[in-house]
């Protein structure tokens, strides 16, 4: 398991340790609080990013009650777990929109459920994680399924593709042909996925309260950015 997983897991750990003090203290907030949503282009730091911003805010918080938490992978256990679902049906959670027909043949053959019913679950789990505050939820959708939710900073990591590819070779340890194709495939993933289930496009900057263009934003002034926004109460998304 690398670095930056153990501490997302150790965040998560600590985040649904405070909301179970918090229900068994009967503290359940009564009013949303901030959260963030990331869609990031591949290979434009957004784990990296998601952690070094619960750090910040870690560090800034006032509020006694904020543990933040990344959920990016762990949206994926939580279906997993909460419809009690084979190992295998991991393949299917991942940010790509499965061909109608091969979803069809698959739910008609029993090997998997409709992968609307997935997504529909996977997204009132959001809805809900957003509802809860202290979050930073990355891709699937997050910035619109919650855009009625009050108190959220909804983020857009972009940046040139020579330099994507760049950080995606060393990452991956393969070589510069992989490193583009692997972009190219994830990238028009993430489009094709909203498109089909929210019928948006990703690139569409009025979905976002920042676009980040990391060429030229370093990491932490990126991180600062967004944490400031997050501390002040700056997320002005409105519902559609």
């Amino acid at each position: 398991m690398r670095k930056t997983d153990r501490m997302i897991e150790a965040s998560v750990t600590s985040w649904f340790k405070q909301l179970e003090d918090s229900k068994s203290l009967k503290k359940m907030p009564r009013e949303n609080k901030p959260y963030v949503t990331i869609s990031r282009e591949s290979g434009a730091y957004g784990t990296t990013i998601a952690e070094m911003l619960v750090d910040y805010l870690s560090k800034r918080e006032r509020r006694h009650d904020a543990v933040w938490a990344v959920f990016d992978k762990e949206l994926i256990n939580r279906v997993i777990d909460e419809n009690k679902l084979p190992e295998e049906y991991r393949q299917y959670f991942g940010e790509a929109a499965m061909p109608v027909i091969q979803n069809l043949m698959g739910e008609i053959l029993g090997a998997h459920p409709p992968h609307e019913t997935l997504i529909r679950n996977m997204s009132e789990i959001i809805y809900n994680l957003a509802s809860l505050g202290y979050v930073i939820i990355i891709g699937r959708g997050g910035n619109i399924i919650t855009r009625s939710i009050p108190k959220g900073v909804h983020i857009r990591l972009v940046g040139s593709l020579e330099k994507r590819i760049e950080h995606m070779k060393e990452h991956l340890g393969v070589g510069e042909k992989e490193a583009k194709d692997y972009i190219g495939r994830e990238d028009r993933d993430r489009r094709d996925y909203i498109k089909k289930y929210f019928n948006r496009d990703i690139d569409d900057v009025y979905l976002y309260d920042l676009v980040i263009n990391l060429d030229n934003v370093p990491l932490e002034d990126a991180v600062r950015a967004i944490g400031e926004m997050v501390l002040k109460g700056k997320g002005k998304i409105q519902p559609a």
